[in-house]
């Protein structure tokens, strides 16, 4: 089939590709010249695991191609996927004037029956809108407007689509239902479904889904730390309840809050939705405030142990990324705790394996990036993971121990087992567990500079 991809962002790429990689001839659209080039030269914009190969073997095979011309890129398509961004507004409702400003442009050149897919994460009532905007200079029968939601996750994007769970169409047009239909029968052959509904549910359904698994996080964060003070262990609690068929495993690790450009954004919109509506959606507001405050949490318990003044104190911090295996630092939880530990006089040194470029353009000089995760630890006072990067679930503790000032760790992910911690010495503090070498905690509190410059003063 011809398809047209509007927007070259996260979705857009990977939508365009995976298209491309089952034999489609996809044209994708973008108006920033640099990027189009940068991706005729087989480069991708963004970090994501597969992209690369993909990207680049089908630029080769000519089944796909970039252009900043709307008019030339949409020419031929049989469906045309607005992947645009929707950025949240000061309300927190999605803002829509990419997509319905493109849907003008469109209502100017389209000359021959398009199906035109909403695939950005849009409000209820969107793809009414962006039909309304159309008819006023197409006749309706040259279009049908869809919502295909896109359900990809950072770090396995490749995989998610070109195995999905399920695809999820608005429409209640047939003529585009067939044709969507024989879009995506080659990602379902192993039997998932395609659901057909209408356009209204189809675009609660990604709120919804969101907005679950961001409430399943934040649950166990509230989890976490009511073990904190029980003296329960959330590991524990976890694989409890994750083991009932009712409740399931996914989304049930603690951690220092969610971020990225879905979970914060989606759960806004649909808080804004209800507001809209005149409905108080309470789980949902809850949701957020509890994310917030989670973000917050290893800046509290490093001041609970070193002191609100950070002066003359140095950390090193392990991970950058809202999450491991990708680049993407929106609503990242290690730039809150950054900022925390900026403000309060300390130094800061970090490592990440893809998102120190997208870091070093807001903080600048402010911090250290380090050539290495051992680079980070030079000369810090404790070593704090946000991110749980594979490269940093074994490292060298030896090494940790003896770059470090004093061999201390918060661990927002809980990467290391409380055991492990016991054996090597470290006062190490985690999410909804016990502090190990907890007594060591009035030796960590020596004003800088006093003298604690050794793993042994810990001992």
């Amino acid at each position: 089939m011809r398809v047209a991809i509007i927007g070259t962002g996260y979705v857009g790429l990977v939508t365009g590709t995976c298209f491309a990689e089952t034999g489609n001839n996809v044209v994708c659209v973008d108006v920033n010249e640099e990027k189009v080039q940068q991706l005729k030269n087989g480069k991708s914009p963004i970090y994501e695991p597969g992209l690369d190969t993909l990207l680049e073997r089908n630029i080769k095979e000519k089944r796909i191609e970039f252009t900043t011309s709307l008019k030339d890129g949409i020419k031929d398509a049989q469906i045309i996927f607005l992947a645009l961004p929707t950025p949240p507004g000061e309300d927190g409702a999605a803002d829509l004037r990419y997509v319905l400003g493109v849907a003008d442009d469109l209502g100017g050149i389209i000359d021959s029956y398009k199906v035109i897919v909403n695939k950005s994460t849009v409000p209820v009532g969107t793809a009414e809108k962006v039909a309304a905007v159309l008819a006023q200079k197409l006749d309706k029968s040259l279009f049908d407007v869809v919502s295909n939601p896109e359900f990809l996750r950072e770090g396995v994007a490749v995989e998610d689509f070109l195995k999905p769970d399920r695809v999820v169409v608005g429409t209640s047009s047939e003529r585009a239902k067939k044709l969507m239909e024989e879009l995506y029968q080659p990602y379902v052959r192993q039997g998932n479904p395609i659901y057909f509904m209408d356009e209204r549910s189809s675009e609660m359904t990604k709120y919804a889904a969101n907005s679950y698994l961001a409430m399943r996080i934040s649950f166990m964060n509230e989890m976490a730390n009511l073990c904190e003070k029980a003296g329960a262990n959330v590991d524990l609690v976890r694989m409890g309840i994750g083991s009932d068929s009712r409740i399931g495993k996914r989304f049930l690790f603690p951690g220092v809050g969610y971020g990225g450009s879905c979970f914060p954004k989606d759960v806004q919109a649909l808080a804004q939705t209800a507001r809209e509506m005149d409905y108080d959606f309470q789980i949902v507001n809850t949701v957020m405030k509890v994310n917030d405050m989670q973000k917050l949490r290893l800046g509290k318990k490093i001041k609970e142990s070193f002191g609100s003044d950070l002066s003359g104190r140095t950390f090193a911090v392990w991970g950058l990324a809202f999450k491991p295996e990708t680049d993407d630092i929106r609503e990242a939880p290690a730039l809150e705790l950054i900022n925390e530990l900026l403000e309060a006089g300390a130094k800061v040194r970090t490592y990440d394996p893809e998102a120190m470029p997208n870091v070093q353009k807001i903080f600048g000089d402010k911090i250290h990036f380090a050539t290495d995760q051992y680079d980070a630890l030079k000369g810090a006072d404790a070593l704090v993971i946000v991110t749980e990067w594979s490269e940093f679930r074994n490292p060298n503790f030896d090494t940790i121990a003896a770059s470090l000032k004093l061999p201390v760790i918060f661990d927002g992910r809980n990467v290391y087992s409380l055991e492990k911690m016991e054996g090597l010495g470290f006062y190490y503090e985690s999410i909804g567990r016990k502090t190990v070498h907890e007594n060591l905690r009035n030796k960590i509190q020596v004003p800088a500079g006093a003298g604690v410059s050794q793993r042994g003063d810990l001992d």
